[in-house]
């Protein structure tokens, strides 16, 4: 095997990793754009609800007492709907309160408030995880995990690729959810709603929109979604209830990277945040992978500040 050979396999396998990892990526920076794109509400509570949603899904698993790839997949997509209901609580009895209608009477249209709650819903998730959980590692263990598909040979008897099955599915149900996400936002009512909430929530509620609703509805699929991302993760990744500050910067940085108010956008940012890390074990030690990140980060908002899918414009 020739290095050029040798070179290549690296290369093409740094790549499939990337998007596999991207994948991932992209599903949980699509639930945090449901809020910050919709709502402009910067949640530093992201991470710890998908910290919530990968034990939901993790005790769910135990309770079924199957340790079956069908056992496994059922519990963390019954994890979704759970999720879903605790998001729209967190927004009805908390969030409603410093967003929408209400901001009009608060300092600085309420975001103020916004973040300090938002932090202070993180630390409680965080420290209570703690105190409910331990912080013993522990992860949803399915025999895809440990098993990979081959591609190849493929330069003549050399160079295959191997796709870890566990990571694949979840690409593949990534995949799914961005396109099942695209016809909800395009085609449905509430789509329309959530748009039109966006846009211009003035407008919305005298067009007959109720605005609060709205919100309460993006804050819920947005947990969720990044709920069903940790979930996933959560096969392939060890986790303890600080998890989710590992992946916070990640999903803000691909929410910005894909381009501000863009939703299907923030997908894209995370995939190539995914890419970008990946291909940078090529020439970095691992230690540096997240540098890497934010360098490139930091070179595209530069030269496009508004991001690889966002549009400059005045938001009225």
């Amino acid at each position: 095997m020739t290095e050029l050979q040798i070179m290549s396999e690296a290369f093409l396998q740094a790549l499939v990793a990337g998007l596999l990892v991207g994948g991932l990526y992209g599903l949980m920076c699509l639930g945090l754009a449901m809020i910050f794109s919709i709502m402009r509400v910067i949640n530093f509570a992201q991470g710890d609800f998908m910290m919530l949603g990968m034990y939901v899904a993790y005790f769910l698993l135990i309770m079924s007492g199957s340790q079956s790839i069908l056992g496994t997949y059922a519990s963390i997509f019954l994890m979704v709907p759970i999720m879903f209901m605790v998001g729209y609580l967190v927004h009805y009895f908390l969030i409603s309160r410093v967003t929408g209608s209400r901001t009009s009477q608060l300092e600085g249209d309420g975001h103020y408030a916004q973040l300090i709650l938002t932090l202070g819903i993180a630390l409680i998730l965080q420290n209570g995880g703690m105190m409910l959980f331990g912080s013993q590692l522990v992860s949803i263990r399915t025999p895809l995990s440990s098993g990979a598909w081959e591609v190849g040979p493929l330069w003549g008897d050399f160079i295959s690729i191997f796709i870890n099955k566990g990571r694949g599915v979840a690409m593949l149900v990534s995949l799914l959810v961005i396109v099942l996400f695209t016809v909800l936002v395009n085609r449905t009512r509430l789509g329309k709603a959530l748009r039109a909430a966006a846009d211009n929530p003035v407008a919305s509620s005298y067009m007959g929109i109720n605005v609060n609703s709205a919100y309460r509805m993006a804050f819920a699929l947005g947990t969720c979604i990044t709920a069903l991302a940790g979930g996933l993760l959560a096969t392939n990744y060890p986790f303890q209830p600080f998890v989710g500050l590992e992946f916070v910067i990640i999903m803000y940085a691909g929410v910005v990277l894909g381009g501000i108010g863009s939703i299907v956008g923030a997908f894209w940012g995370g995939m190539v945040i995914g890419l970008v890390q990946q291909l940078s074990s090529l020439i970095l030690p691992m230690q540096l992978q997240n540098a890497a990140i934010f360098v490139f980060f930091l070179l595209i908002v530069t030269l496009r500040p508004q991001g690889l899918f966002g549009r400059i414009s005045e938001r009225t």
